[in-house]
């Protein structure tokens, strides 16, 4: 999710406390179109803080109603905005959700493009749980709940979903390549890019469903789905 709009910026600036970044630092972009280092320009802040307000009011109006039931004009009144600024932001009403599902995979990213060379890599993920932005306002952890929770009965927000993940894990492969010396399309990058994120995937929606969907139990849950899959196959 976007740093700009008051309710996640701590988090960002801090990320990289102990690991010697720019505290600065943040992610922008979404996780299928690459993402840098560096504050952002004004205008595209205040852009992404309007895609988060689209998104936090979508799915705020499919929890009450369903998708079906949810016009775009309902979802743009909501925002604050006219249908028409809507679809410059966003083609169809169930992408209006995908910003708050990219941010937490972008600061993944940013976080481990970043992190030192000299230690382990899963440790940007789970060496400092307070440093993810899990540690958000109730607010968004709720949100980001609720839709989870839908992806289980709109198969158009379970899309959504899985092509979040899908985009992001050649992004993921990058990174991995670059710390290995291997190539982003070679197999290791690869499959070790599919292992987190699908362990990410998979501790989301355990999140979600649990009986103590906290934000600080999230990055709990994160950590353990990391140490399972590091572990490997049975013997």
């Amino acid at each position: 999710m976007g740093a700009t709009d008051g309710r996640w910026p701590k988090t960002v600036e801090t990320a990289h406390a102990g690991g010697g970044q720019d505290p600065a630092s943040a992610a922008v972009g979404s996780a299928g179109g690459g993402v840098r280092l560096g504050r952002p320009p004004l205008t595209e802040r205040r852009k992404a803080a309007t895609r988060l307000d689209i998104a936090r009011e979508a799915v705020r109006l499919f929890a009450d109603r369903g998708v079906a039931a949810t016009t775009a004009e309902e979802i743009a009144a909501a925002a604050g905005i006219s249908q028409r600024t809507l679809w410059r932001y966003t083609s169809s009403k169930e992408l209006c959700v995908r910003p708050l599902l990219t941010y937490a995979l972008d600061f993944v990213t940013a976080l481990m493009r970043s992190w030192p060379r000299d230690r382990p890599l899963v440790e940007a993920v789970v060496g400092n749980p307070s440093s993810l932005p899990v540690t958000s306002p109730d607010t968004d952890a709720e949100a980001l709940r609720d839709l989870v929770l839908l992806t289980r009965t709109e198969p158009g927000l379970r899309a959504v979903w899985l092509q979040v993940h899908h985009d992001a894990e050649p992004v993921f492969a990058e990174v991995i390549a670059e710390r290995t010396g291997y190539g982003p399309d070679d197999l290791e990058p690869r499959v070790r890019a599919t292992v987190l994120n699908g362990a990410l995937r998979v501790a989301v929606e355990q999140w979600a469903r649990s009986a103590d969907p906290q934000p600080s139990s999230l990055s709990r849950t994160i950590a353990r789905a990391l140490d399972i899959a590091q572990t490997g196959l049975p013997g």
